[in-house]
């Protein structure tokens, strides 16, 4: 056995209602190991991928974080929320109008390629060492440095309106619920982010993935069988 514990990668299918460090002390248990981290957090109302690094596999962490992410989600057009998605308090409803499938697809549209994204104030950016959405919760709104961000691609699923269900891949950095909340500005009536799902972030996705209640059941050796091995994830990424 390896007296130094485990190395690898962990792909986890987060549920909703957790945060990202919740799923990182349920990893620690689960592979009876402590040195654990976890690349690209996810709200804890959303779900999906959530890369976890264990061991050796922890100096990797920054390059995996660093990969191109696929989210589908949900939007809600004509409400604002003052955290952007459905977390948050109700700040503002706005009618929303018979919006046309060209319209709306126009609006998507603005937001691809290079442009710039303003942080939420809800986000852990930190602020002079202070998580930004601890200066929130206090009433709070700090100047923040607008983000270079880009859209690689964007598919619209569904509409019902007042809901949009949507498909994006974007950098590192990016903000869905920005983007949903900016979407709806560009079409008048304001958005939130209603429900989201990261389904893939650089080569990896969620075929791969364990779920929480794995995470719960299966014995520290079952778990440990689960890791991709720092080989196998060098080979995935076709470094």
């Amino acid at each position: 056995m390896n007296l130094q514990g485990p190395d690898g990668v962990l792909l986890v299918d987060k549920a909703g209602g957790m945060t990202s460090h919740d799923v990182v002390a349920m990893a620690r248990r689960a592979l009876g190991t402590k040195k654990v981290g976890h690349c690209g957090t996810l709200d804890p109302q959303a779900t999906g991928l959530l890369i976890i690094v264990v061991g050796r596999g922890t100096k990797i962490q920054d390059l995996l974080m660093s990969e191109d992410k696929e989210y589908v989600g949900t939007l809600q057009l004509g409400v604002l929320t003052d955290s952007q998605d459905a977390d948050g308090q109700v700040v503002e409803t706005r009618p929303v109008p018979e919006f046309t499938p060209d319209q709306i697809e126009a609006a998507f549209g603005k937001f691809h390629g290079d442009f710039y994204q303003l942080p939420p104030m809800v986000s852990a950016i930190k602020k002079d060492g202070v998580p930004l959405y601890k200066l929130a919760r206090q009433g709070k709104t700090v100047e923040r440095e607008p983000r270079f961000v880009h859209v690689y691609a964007h598919e619209i699923l569904g509409i019902r309106l007042p809901e949009v269900d949507f498909r994006v891949v974007c950098s590192k950095g990016f903000y869905v619920r920005t983007y949903a909340c900016d979407i709806g500005e560009e079409l008048g009536c304001g958005a939130s982010l209603n429900r989201l799902r990261r389904t893939r972030s650089g080569k990896f996705g969620l075929e791969h993935a364990v779920t929480v209640d794995e995470l719960k059941t299966l014995s520290v050796g079952a778990m440990r069988e689960r890791l991709l091995s720092l080989p196998t994830v060098s080979r995935m990424r076709g470094a």
